[in-house]
């Protein structure tokens, strides 16, 4: 992880090719390997305050999360590259982005959608559930709240 590389970018600050890289992991992930065909490009990568956390390694993205300020900040599209996995990248990408979120929207709340089973790790961090679970593109989700 020494070689992990982390930008906080504003999407008026992205690159072509960051971008490209960046939804070329999401499609890999989220509709390949996830077997879930959906639109993932949902016009909101460039709209408003909306910010790009990535992790690169070796010149690509490791570790990526997307922040999206609307009343409250929601931390979305949280994704390790399987070939970054068992790094524990995970906990290091979501510490980045809660600081993320508090550097530049201090006094917003901060949510989530959670893929079910995975409660237990944004429990770790702070996160509580605040509805129940639902169906998202076939997956069981849920929504969770930063409590401070």
């Amino acid at each position: 992880m020494s070689d992990l590389r982390w930008q906080d970018l504003h999407h008026s600050e992205l690159t072509t090719a960051q971008l490209y890289a960046v939804l070329a992991l999401r499609c890999e992930v989220f509709v390949v390997e996830q077997q879930c065909a959906y639109l993932d490009v949902d016009g909101q990568d460039l709209s408003g305050e909306t910010r790009h956390l990535i992790g690169w390694q070796a010149g690509k993205p490791a570790a990526y999360a997307r922040l999206l300020k609307h009343d409250d900040v929601a931390i979305g599209r949280v994704i390790v590259a399987p070939a970054a996995r068992g790094q524990r990248l995970g906990i290091t990408l979501m510490e980045q982005a809660l600081a993320a979120c508090a550097r530049h929207w201090p006094q917003a709340g901060v949510m989530l959608s959670a893929q079910a089973h995975l409660q237990p790790f944004y429990r770790s961090l702070g996160f509580q559930p605040s509805s129940a679970v639902y169906d998202e593109d076939g997956i069981p989700h849920i929504y969770m709240r930063l409590v401070r």
